[in-house]
C-alpha cells in the first residue's frame, strides 16, 4: 500500500522538504505525504532511533528520506544540522517545523523550569530552525514553511505554557512572513485541534480520561486524524498556495469557534474522516472506541 494522497503524486518531484518532529504523529504522517508526493524528506528530531524507523519504513515504500538527529532547542546544533542538510542534499524548497510537546498543568502548578522547556520546544526551537533554513538556503532561491501550532485561540486552560507559545509562533509566522516575502519566501502555519496522533499516548492516565471525551466539543462529532493535518501541510507547501502567506489554517472540526455552555452540541456520526495514512497507527486509548 501506498500514502492515499489528494494531491499529484509528483507535485514535490526533486525537492528537498525538512520536517521536525518527523520521528512520530503528524510529524511522520507529513514525512510519509511528502515523500509520496516525490519529494526527498529530511526528518529532524532528538531520538535517532524513531528517526531510523520512520525513514526506513519511507524508503520500504519507495520514497526518499534521510535521518537528521538534532535538539531544535540548542542553537549551535540547529546551525550545524541545517549547514549539513544543505551541503548533502543542496537547496531546501519545504520546511514543516512540527516538533513540539507540553504536558497538562495549571498555570499555578508550572515552576519556571518547565515553563521555559515547552517555550524553547514550541517556540524558540522553530524560530531557530526557520531562521537557518532562510539563512542558509531560502533566501537565495524562496521557498515555503509552515509552523505547526494549536488551538489556543480562547486561551489554552491547563497548558497555558504551550498556549502562550503556539500564539507566540502563530505571531512569528505573521512577522516572518512579511519579512521574507521578499526573498519569495512563503510562511503559514496549521493549528491541528485534537487529533488521535502518537503524541496522545504520552499524556498521564488522568489527562487520557479527559482525552476520550473531546470529541462531544467537536462540532463535526469525532476528533481529527494525521492524514487531515498533512493535507493542510501539503496544501501551504504547493504551487497552487503560492500567494497565501502569513495565515494559520484551522484543522480542528470547528472546536474553537464556540462554547458548548451556549449552545449545547448533539452527538452524531455524519462526519467521515479521511483515509489517507496507509501507516496510520491509532492510539490504543482509542481502539476501545472505534475512533
Amino acid at each position: 500500500m501506498n500514502y492515499k494522497s489528494v494531491f499529484r503524486p509528483d507535485l514535490f518531484e526533486g525537492q528537498t522538504h525538512i520536517v521536525t518532529g518527523g520521528g512520530s504523529g503528524i510529524g511522520r504522517c507529513t514525512a510519509h505525504e511528502l515523500s509520496g508526493l516525490g519529494a526527498k524528506v529530511i526528518i529532524i528530531g532528538r531520538k535517532e532511533e524513531k528517526l531510523q524507523k520512520v525513514a526506513a519504513e519511507i524508503k520500504e515504500d519507495g520514497g526518499l528520506c534521510a535521518i537528521a538527529p538534532c535538539d531544535i532547542r540548542n542553537e549551535e546544533s540547529v546551525k550545524e544540522v541545517i549547514k549539513s542538510i544543505v551541503e548533502q542534499h543542496g537547496a531546501i524548497h519545504g520546511l514543516v517545523n512540527n516538533a513540539g510537546g507540553q504536558f497538562p498543568a495549571p498555570l499555578l502548578a508550572i515552576n519556571k523550569k518547565g515553563w521555559d522547556a515547552v517555550i524553547a520546544t514550541n517556540l524558540t526551537g522553530g524560530f531557530l530552525v526557520a531562521r537557518e533554513v532562510f539563512n542558509q538556503s531560502m533566501c537565495s532561491h524562496g521557498g515555503a514553511i509552515v509552523n505547526i501550532v494549536a488551538d489556543m485561540w480562547s486561551g489554552m486552560p491547563g497548558m497555558g505554557h504551550s498556549g502562550a507559545a503556539r500564539a507566540g509562533m502563530v505571531n512569528f509566522t505573521q512577522t516572518a512572513a512579511y519579512e521574507w516575502g521578499g526573498a519569495g519566501v512563503r510562511v503559514n502555519a496549521v493549528a491541528p485541534g485534537w487529533i488521535t496522533s502518537s503524541g496522545m499516548e504520552t499524556y498521564p492516565e488522568s489527562f487520557k480520561a479527559v482525552i476520550k471525551q473531546l470529541k462531544a466539543a467537536v462540532p463535526l462529532g469525532r476528533l481529527g486524524n494525521e492524514a487531515e493535518v498533512s493535507a493542510s501541510i501539503c496544501f501551504l507547501l504547493c504551487p497552487a498556495a503560492s500567494f497565501i502567506s502569513g495565515t494559520t489554517i484551522r484543522v480542528d472540526g470547528a472546536a474553537s469557534q464556540g462554547n458548548t455552555a451556549i449552545y449545547p452540541l448533539r452527538a452524531h456520526s455524519k462526519s467521515v474522516p479521511y483515509d489517507g495514512f496507509h501507516r496510520e497507527v491509532v492510539p490504543g486509548l482509542f481502539l476501545d472506541e472505534g475512533e
